[in-house]
């Protein structure tokens, strides 16, 4: 993997490529809020000699630093393409875990011609009509909350409430201590990103995925309500719904095996 940036009005944004023909797909892994690249380690391994793969520290996270808060989604996806350009990424096949799944839903929206796959891993359909308005309210207003807890209170909740396995709380462990010490600069990356998420859901856009792509959530997925819009996403939608038994929020670190031979039934379907 070699690792490159992408330079942003707001800062520098670092990413992880590996290309072996740009003829072929490329999976764009794509961490959740407050992750960093580390999260898809065990799908990095598995895949990066079998297509070309890409992950990310989205801006603001890990060494996507200093990055100014004045972003939207929308930016994101901007960027994102903007990086596909400059690596002539034409094959992208969307692997998205938690945020990095409703950055897939937003790509789909404004690239929906370039987008060849999309897999969402324990994230959630990102259109208005899933949630309410005490929910929009409250992810606009989530900095604070994440200020004035105790460290340890979020260590635990980051670490034990999102993963299942020893590995995958180690592994969220180790990604939050980037920012023991800095507690503003992890509340900020979560309050801001739970801010450009509800915005986003407010423009009512149709999000809507027209390419091949799989749900995939852990049984033991309790983070929001992330079961319950995976059961209202599959059922309005038709795209299949996987189930991950002994996996959290981050199944993809609880059951890799699983969740790897999921991500190449989708790009097979491409071939």
């Amino acid at each position: 993997m070699f690792e490159k940036s992408y330079i942003t009005p707001l800062g520098a944004i670092h990413y992880w490529i590996h290309i072996i023909d740009t003829d072929i797909a490329t999976l764009v892994f794509l961490p959740g809020l407050t992750a960093d690249h580390r999260l898809f380690d065990k799908q990095i391994e598995y895949f990066k000699n079998k297509y070309n793969v890409f992950v990310w520290d989205a801006p603001a996270h890990g060494a996507s630093w200093p990055f100014k808060f004045d972003f939207d989604l929308f930016d994101k996806v901007k960027w994102l393409h903007g990086i596909f350009k400059q690596e002539n990424i034409t094959k992208p096949v969307i692997v998205g875990q938690s945020m990095g799944g409703y950055v897939g839903q937003a790509y789909a929206e404004l690239y929906p011609e370039s987008l060849k796959g999309f897999v969402s891993i324990d994230s959630a359909p990102l259109q208005r009509k899933y949630v309410t308005g005490i929910e929009i309210w409250l992810l606009k207003r989530m900095e604070p909350v994440y200020f004035y807890c105790p460290w340890k209170f979020l260590l635990k909740s980051g670490t034990n409430g999102v993963a299942a396995s020893e590995y995958g709380r180690t592994l969220m462990y180790e990604i939050m201590m980037v920012y023991d010490g800095d507690k503003k600069r992890y509340s900020q990356i979560a309050g801001h990103g739970f801010k450009i998420l509800a915005n986003a859901m407010e423009m009512d856009l149709p999000y809507e995925i027209t390419c091949p792509a799989l749900l995939i959530c852990g049984e033991q997925d309790h983070a929001g309500s992330c079961i319950r819009y995976n059961k209202a996403w599959h059922k309005n939608t038709g795209i299949p719904l996987e189930w991950i038994k002994d996996a959290g929020h981050n199944s993809n670190t609880d059951k890799p095996e699983i969740i790897n031979q999921l991500i190449e039934r989708v790009v097979e379907q491409l071939q």
